[in-house]
């Protein structure tokens, strides 16, 4: 048993299929796939071919035209509606037939509307380039697409393309369709249609009279048509012409030596010259062509019968035409004409752009000055030109206060050229100067260089870039060079790209591509809109201060000429400068308010050409924007909370608070990051203490003034140190840390006034100054003598002392001193009379002559004088110790009666009285004394003495009472007059 169960074990094993190779697997796999591919794609093109418009033999005929519509939606251009001139195939020359066919379908009498073997070189190069790379349409194709498709190269479109391609094969002839194709297509210069083409630009309306080379051309066209047109570009049109005498060769045509010749024709000498006129909304229609183009795949605003919406404002619009004709009514001043070195003759030309700040909707474009043609170069729009100065607030300035939070006022050093690192190349300021620390608000509105490429290094060029790039600008090779911060490199940009950049400035820092197309309506009712989506691209502080930097621009830097009073504008210019060109080739101005943005470029064709005015695009922003902007309220750019306006000390590095004793002419206001205003006030104009004792002298020997002073301070302090001559202005002498100083070489005969100020060095606040004079004599002093024949005497009747002298000797005067009571006048006559003397009082009068400029004097002299008392008066005179002095004294008083004074000594009579008094006591004292020394011994004599001298004291105590009573009455009477004790002399002498 056991033996059979093994046997049914081996028998089920030999019984047991055998595993299939996975290769196999693999295949039965892919063919699965393939197959339900097949059969998913084949249901799927079955669903395209149903769903396939038919065929209308309407469409055929014409092309329906194109309609723009401005901002309102109304309709502004009809493309293609009148230039079209229609042909029958048998008007067609076999060479045009020729040409045609083999540049674009070499097998179309051969096909049957699709071509297979195109079809599989378009599939190859669609697998190695990408969907869409290249194109297998045949001419029948072409006539479908044109007629009853829309553009787009999606697999659903081709299929229905090639499905009614074989329909129309099948219902058209080869001619017939050729027909339809040559009439139907656009060739530039508003001409659809090969014999309008041909009338355009060769004059010719029998197509019969075309020859190789023009009928190459016009086979050549279509592709692209303004590329290729022979009016604008005709080193283009005769490459393109060669490329269809070559096809031509190819595919049996014309032979070599025909194709050879038609090579060598000169393509302008072909031309008629015949254009047809411009519309006035030409510059707007060929960048509506652009937008329509490059976002809509496949479409032609000129063929494909669609409804274009735009934003176009006509007035606008009308207006920049105007500006940029040589019309009388025209305000600006363009200037001659100018004739290059080979005899040319140029015409300045512009190009201009108007966008809407909000939204960037372009309102209007100006492409050149007077144009005269359909398709022709649109300066607004076209090539492009280096920026000049517009590029610093973009390069520079945008991104220091984007990612560096600088202020409005940061400071810069404007020192010197600025040196291009690893060179030994400068690039200097417009104006070659340098004016040292400056904020950056100062150096955007002036338009230096220096400042701004400093600035450049400090953000860097990876930020820069960033910053522009997000403005929708592209630099050449994709890499930014030092020279963009200034607008000086070789890349080059458009009006169009330079407003679409200072827009989102105006515009809080939100950003979109300019556009003038908002959405593309297609005959089959599909819409595509063509907005722009918009995004924030810098901070709103970094928006804000730039514009308030470029409002700065226009109301005190280079843009003064584009301001528009009473309107919130900012701006910036632009200039560039080329080697060997020996002024400005390009001039700009770009500006906006919160309504409009526009930007503006001048210059010639000929980049070689320096502009013998550069201010036109200034006149042409203010025109504009004065027009736009009337009968209109335009706001003023709204400060964010991002942002803070602070005081700041003008001057102080970095920004400081002003101070309390700030001047008001040194405060300014500037704009600062929130979070990043200064917090420190400036202690540069905090009152400082002035010097103390400040003294000067003049040293003769070494003709110098030496000058010293005292100050108290901890501070760091400096003194300035000033003089003026003879009343001139103060000049600075020195500066120094000591509190004294030597001005040497000083000059003679001269009067000096020094004049110091107390600096402190750390906040260069100074004090109140302090002068002081100083006289210099070159002259030796002289001199001067004393006085001679001093004599005193006392004058009764007038109660004075008459003082006289003699004098001999230079110009003087005479200080005259009485003693006792210190009484000092001084007085220029040889004479003076003294009152108010006190009788029985002895004076010492004392004269010194003192030179004209109180500095020398000669020996004083004096004299002695009593006055005797009123006994004595009575009777005999009192002895004079200086009798003959007094007789001396009379005789000379006699001579210079005409030069005495009088001092009144009103104020010591009373005091003086009681001292006579006393001393009149002392006297009788004295003598009583005298006596009995005289003799001793004679009692008798003794007593008559005493009695004597009783009776003597008896009637002196009755004259003291007296002369108490008189000095009371005269002490009234003093009271009574004031000042009226003493008169003048007869002889008019100075009184004292």
């Amino acid at each position: 048993m056991a033996d059979k169960r093994q046997t049914r074990t081996a028998r089920r094993k030999q019984n047991k299929p055998k595993k299939k190779p996975i290769w196999k697997k693999i295949l039965y796999t892919l063919l699965s796939i393939v197959l339900a591919i097949g059969i998913g794609v084949g249901a799927l093109f079955t669903y395209y071919i149903a769903t396939a418009p038919p065929i209308d033999e309407a469409k055929l005929s014409d092309p329906f035209p194109s309609v723009v519509l401005d901002q309102d939606g109304e309709v502004v251009e009809s493309l293609g509606k009148e230039q079209r001139t229609k042909i029958e195939y048998e008007d067609l020359p076999q060479v045009l037939i020729d040409a045609v066919v083999a540049t674009e379908d070499s097998r179309f009498f051969k096909h049957s509307g699709i071509d297979i073997r195109r079809i599989a070189g378009a599939i190859k190069a669609n697998i190695t380039e990408g969907f869409g790379s290249e194109g297998a349409s045949t001419i029948t194709q072409q006539v479908v697409e044109n007629s009853f498709l829309t553009p787009d190269k999606k697999i659903k479109l081709k299929v229905q393309e090639q499905w009614l391609a074989l329909q129309l094969e099948r219902k058209y002839s080869k001619e017939e369709i050729l027909e339809m194709y040559l009439n139907k297509i656009f060739y530039g210069s508003g001409a659809y249609g090969v014999a309008k083409a041909s009338e355009v630009y060769f004059g010719k309306t029998d197509l019969n009279e075309l020859t190789i080379p023009e009928a190459a051309i016009l086979a050549g066209l279509p592709q692209r048509p303004s590329a290729y047109n022979p009016y604008e570009n005709p080193e283009l049109t005769k490459e393109r012409m060669n490329t269809v005498l070559n096809l031509m060769v190819r595919h049996g045509k014309i032979s070599e030596k025909e194709a050879e010749e038609a090579r060598q024709v000169d393509i302008e000498s072909l031309l008629a010259g015949k254009r047809p006129d411009p519309n006035l909304y030409e510059a707007f229609i060929q960048q509506v062509e652009k937008e329509v183009e490059e976002k809509v795949d496949g479409a032609n605003i000129n063929t494909d019968g669609l409804k274009i919406h735009t934003t176009l404002d006509q007035d606008a619009q009308k207006h920049v035409e105007s500006l940029l004709t040589d019309s009388d009514e025209n305000p600006i001043p363009y200037p001659e004409e100018v004739v290059d070195d080979e005899g040319n003759k140029h015409d300045m030309q512009a190009g201009m752009v108007v966008l809407d700040t909000q939204t960037g909707a372009i309102q209007a474009i100006g492409g050149r000055r007077n144009s005269e043609k359909i398709g022709g170069y649109n300066y607004a729009i076209d090539g492009g030109r280096q920026p000049g100065s517009t590029f610093k607030p973009i390069i520079a300035f945008g991104p220091a206060i984007e990612y560096n939070k600088w202020s409005t006022y940061h400071q810069i050093n404007d020192d010197q050229p600025y040196q291009i690192a690893g060179s030994n190349k400068t690039i200097d300021n417009w104006n070659k100067q340098h004016e040292g620390w400056m904020s950056a608000r100062y150096a955007l509105s002036k338009s230096l260089n220096v400042p701004t490429l400093k600035t450049f290094d400090e953000v860097g060029y990876d930020k820069a870039q960033q910053f522009a790039k997000g403005l929708g600008l592209n630099f050449k090779d994709d890499k930014l060079a030092l020279t963009d911060a200034i607008g000086g490199s070789g890349s080059l940009f458009t009006p169009l790209e330079v407003a679409g950049a200072y827009r989102a400035f105006g515009n809080e820092g939100i950003y979109n591509e300019p556009y003038a197309v908002t959405k593309v309506e297609f005959p089959d009712g599909k819409t595509v809109d063509l907005k722009p989506e918009s995004e924030a691209v810098m901070s709103d502080y970094t928006a804000y201060m730039v514009t308030d930097m470029l409002k700065t621009v226009m109301s005190e830097g280079t843009g003064v000429e584009a301001n528009i009073p009473g309107l919130h504008v900012a701006g910036k210019t632009g200039t560039t400068n080329r080697k060997n060109v020996d002024g400005s080739p390009d001039s700009w101005f770009s500006g906006y308010t919160t309504d409009y943005t526009i930007s503006i470029w001048t210059g010639y064709d000929d980049n070689n050409i320096p502009l013998p005015n550069t201010k036109i695009p200034h006149a042409l922003f203010k025109n504009t924007m004065t027009e736009l902007s009337k009968d209109k309220e335009t706001k003023d750019f709204v400060k964010p909370d991002s942002v803070v306006e602070v005081d700041v000390e003008k001057g102080s590095n970095p920004a400081k608070l002003p101070s309390s004793h700030t001047p008001s002419d040194k405060i300014i206001t500037e704009l600062f990051v929130k979070g990043h205003e200064p917090d420190k006030t400036s202690e540069k104009f905090d009152k400082l203490d002035p010097v103390s004792n400040l003294s000067a002298t003049y040293d003769e020997d070494s003709n110098s003034i030496k000058v010293s002073w005292d100050y108290n301070s901890k501070d760091d302090i400096e003194f300035e140190v000033s003089a003026s001559v003879n009343g001139g202005g103060m000049k600075g002498i020195s500066s120094t840390e000591d509190k004294s100083i030597e001005i040497s070489e000083v000059e003679k005969d001269a009067e000096y006034e020094i004049q110091v100020v107390a600096v402190n060095t750390e906040t260069s606040s100074k004090s109140e100054p302090k002068t002081t004079k100083v006289k210099l004599s070159d002259e030796e002093d002289e001199d001067i003598p004393s006085v001679s024949d001093l004599s005193a005497k006392y004058n009764e009747d007038k109660k004075v002392i008459d003082v006289t002298w003699a004098y001999d000797g230079p110009s003087a005067s005479f200080e005259v001193e009485v003693s006792p009571g210190g009484q000092t006048q001084t007085v220029s006559s040889n004479g003076i009379e003294v009152g108010g003397a006190t009788p029985g009082e002895t004076y010492t009068i004392t004269v010194t002559s003192i030179g004209k400029d109180n500095d020398n004097k000669g020996d004083s002299q004096s004299t002695k004088i009593s006055i005797p008392d009123d006994e004595t008066s009575e009777g005999e005179e009192p002895e004079d110790p200086n009798e003959e002095e007094e007789n001396d004294s009379e005789s000379e008083t006699d001579e210079n009666n005409d030069q005495k004074e009088s001092i009144d000594e009103e104020e010591n009579q009373n005091t003086d009285n009681e001292n006579s008094q006393d001393g009149q006591e002392q006297e009788n004292q004295q003598e009583d004394q005298d006596k009995e020394q005289e003799d001793p011994q004679s009692d008798q004599g003794q007593d008559q003495d005493q009695e004597q001298n009783q009776d003597q004291d008896k009637e002196q105590e009755s004259n003291n009472q007296e002369q108490q009573q008189n000095d009371e009455e005269q002490t009234d009477q003093s009271d009574q007059q004031g000042d009226t004790n003493s008169s003048p002399s007869d002889n008019n002498a100075d009184r004292e």
